[in-house]
């Protein structure tokens, strides 16, 4: 479905500047309670249709992370998350693209690899500075 035309949206339109303006990968809940702000009549229901419909045309990612909600994000292109397991944030690591992985994987996949995705689980500098305060 990627790359065939969409309906112009001012709901859509919104949805996507909105997660295109930030970095916490959020989940549709609080790209709603955002939404909202803007466009207080929105439902729950648009933001989540919107969201499928953007994730199904390439323009977001679409992910989840040990079965927890589905997470949004804006940036498209091959980048590299690290997942706290203390309090679930989701960042995006500054790491150049890992093309031997795919390489790799080639190797070894009865298919043609386009992509990979990979995430980095550990416990970010808060959750640590936490610990050390009790």
């Amino acid at each position: 479905m990627a790359g065939t035309m969409m309906k112009k949206s001012r709901q859509r339109d919104a949805i996507l500047a909105n997660l295109k303006n930030r970095c916490d990968h959020p989940t549709a809940d609080m790209i709603y309670m955002d939404i909202r702000k803007e466009i207080p009549n929105i439902s729950l229901g648009t933001v989540y249709r919107n969201l499928s419909l953007l994730a199904d045309h390439g323009m977001i990612h679409r992910f989840s992370v040990d079965g927890k909600a589905e997470r949004f994000d804006g940036l498209t292109g091959t980048h590299y998350h690290f997942v706290c397991q203390e309090c679930g944030e989701i960042f995006d690591l500054d790491l150049p693209e890992m093309t031997a992985v795919n390489e790799t994987a080639q190797t070894v996949c009865n298919g043609q690899i386009l992509r990979h995705t990979t995430n980095f689980f550990g416990v970010c500098n808060d959750c640590m500075s936490k610990k050390e305060i009790q």
